[in-house]
């Protein structure tokens, strides 16, 4: 699964654990002929440097910090809009955000947050009325994120065709030995594969959070759970994923070797899964 951990990320980020560089334009699109230091002082330094330090605080956390100064302030024009779609692309959940104004109400005082929950309903409510199917999924992955120290990351959509059900990626490392850590929802696992190598290779899973399994062909499977150890050999077929019960996340560490690659092949299906998983303890 060498290949697996090159997921190119989005074009704002530089990597999911490392610092993240906010790339913003704004003060220079709106005031660069008009106020050019000003506008380098809001895109340059508010964003693409404090904004940016989000090995100190993530970027999740600065919305929730930057929203609330802003309602207590009493600010609820287009400033709190873009924070509110920030703290939601961030991966604050409606729950979440409601909770969170509905603490702010004790301290900044309510007519503030009436104000800031009618912006709040706009930003949360734009994803085509199927609002309680999407809030129900973030708010269970944002619980399991305050699980584990390793972040979840983002969507692995380049490799969905290779898992059933939804997974996510988030790079560690590319240094030395890379590795990244894999989320799966409950059900989701990758396809049978096999990481290929004529000397060397194969990958060391660690489980992270949840509770997942490990199966190779022909073999019994083993459950994961945090701290487990899987050795895995090279040229040997195998999966790996979710619980039925259970979110599951793992780091996945390349061993290096020569002539690495990795080969997927089909699914493991419904009746297999469904067979293992009723063994659980």
């Amino acid at each position: 699964m060498h290949a697996f951990l090159l997921i190119t990320l989005s074009a704002i980020t530089t990597d999911i654990m490392a610092q993240q560089k906010i790339i913003q334009t704004a003060g220079h699109d709106a005031l660069g002929d008009f106020a050019p230091e000003f506008a380098r002082l809001n895109d340059d330094i508010l964003f693409g440097e404090v904004w940016s330090r989000n090995d100190l605080l993530s970027l999740r956390d600065r919305s929730l910090v930057t929203v609330t100064s802003l309602i207590s302030q009493g600010i609820t024009d287009s400033s709190l809009i873009y924070h509110l779609k920030s703290a939601k692309a961030n991966g604050i959940t409606r729950t979440e955000i409601s909770e969170a104004i509905t603490h702010i109400a004790f301290y900044a005082g309510w007519p503030k947050v009436w104000a800031a929950f009618n912006l709040a309903k706009t930003v949360w409510n734009d994803n085509d009325g199927t609002d309680a199917i999407h809030d129900e999924a973030a708010d269970a992955l944002a619980r399991f994120q305050r699980q584990m120290i390793f972040p979840v990351g983002v969507p692995n959509e380049a490799y969905a065709a290779y898992f059933t059900g939804k997974s996510y990626i988030a790079r560690i490392s590319d240094a030395q030995i890379p590795f990244a850590n894999v989320t799966f929802e409950p059900r989701c696992r990758n396809n049978w594969h096999i990481h290929r190598s004529t000397s060397g290779g194969g990958q060391m899973l660690v489980g992270v959070a949840g509770r997942g399994w490990y199966q190779e062909k022909g073999r019994p499977a083993q459950q994961i759970l945090p701290g487990t150890i899987i050795h895995i050999p090279a040229n040997v077929k195998h999966w790996h994923g979710a619980a039925a019960d259970s979110w599951f996340a793992h780091l996945a560490f390349e061993i290096p070797g020569d002539k690495t690659s990795n080969e997927w092949l089909d699914p493991v299906t419904d009746a297999e899964y469904d067979t293992l998983d009723s063994t659980k303890p």
